[in-house]
């Protein structure tokens, strides 16, 4: 997901929270509900973000808002950069986790912190990491969060979406829940094309309609792989196409 623990440790460099601020919200957990207590933590980490798009002076827009269900629901996102996540947490109030690497959690706040938000930790190079890590995230689905997964694995750093792997539709069978597919155009922009120098960029973002579980279940997971691939690629096209002058 970020390709080093240096990047990843500048983009959440920023986080406006201490070790004491997520001790007072752990205490809280046993008077909330799911919801409340994934809203609370997710309050922080999306003021972070807004606050890490802000400082990029890039323009970052979202359409689609009104496609977010209730309920947990897996988002399944293009991945251009490493720009994405704070993208996403910045512009989407229903609270997620996502599944990252299992170095960041040599970062003792950051990776607290993320166990709260329900990410998943996963080693690349380990088989059975990488089979846990989607029994882990279905059991948190399962559990009523919601989750983020960027199916191509890697960045493509603006240089065209890549082939979606196959294992977030194992993800979302076992899990029963619904997809709602994101197109992300612009993080690239912001460094991966710089040399990895941060610039300004316009970022946009929209959010499909959801795939219910019930289609998904009539599918078979090459078919419905190609469907939320599709829906993906079609919406980036359109988000790529140069402002009207009228």
């Amino acid at each position: 997901m970020f390709n080093s623990i240096r990047t990843f440790s500048f983009l959440f460099g920023y986080l406006p929270f201490s070790a004491v601020n997520l001790k007072k919200h752990i205490k809280q957990k046993p008077q909330l509900s799911l919801q409340e207590y994934d809203q609370l933590i997710h309050m922080e980490p999306q003021k972070w973000a807004s606050g890490i798009m802000e400082r990029t002076k890039s323009t970052v827009s979202i359409t689609g808002l009104e496609n977010l269900p209730e309920g947990p629901v897996l988002f399944v996102s293009n991945h251009e950069g490493n720009f994405d996540i704070p993208v996403l947490l910045s512009t989407i109030p229903k609270p997620f986790g996502f599944i990252s690497k299992k170095e960041v959690k040599k970062l003792p706040i950051i990776s607290m912190y993320m166990e709260q938000m329900n990410c998943v930790f996963l080693d690349r190079t380990d088989r059975r990491s990488a089979l846990k890590s989607i029994t882990d995230t279905v059991e948190k689905l399962k559990e009523g969060h919601s989750i983020l997964i960027f199916p191509e694995g890697t960045r493509s750093k603006g240089q065209g979406m890549g082939e979606f792997k196959a294992g977030f539709m194992r993800i979302v069978k076992d899990a029963g829940v619904a997809i709602l597919p994101i197109a992300i155009h612009g993080t690239s922009d912001i460094m991966e094309k710089n040399n990895n120098k941060v610039m300004p960029a316009d970022v946009k973002v929209q959010l499909l309609n959801p795939i219910s579980a019930e289609l998904i279940g009539t599918m078979d997971s090459k078919e419905a792989i190609t469907l939320v691939r599709s829906q993906i690629a079609e919406a980036i096209s359109t988000l790529a196409l140069p402002k009207s002058t009228n």
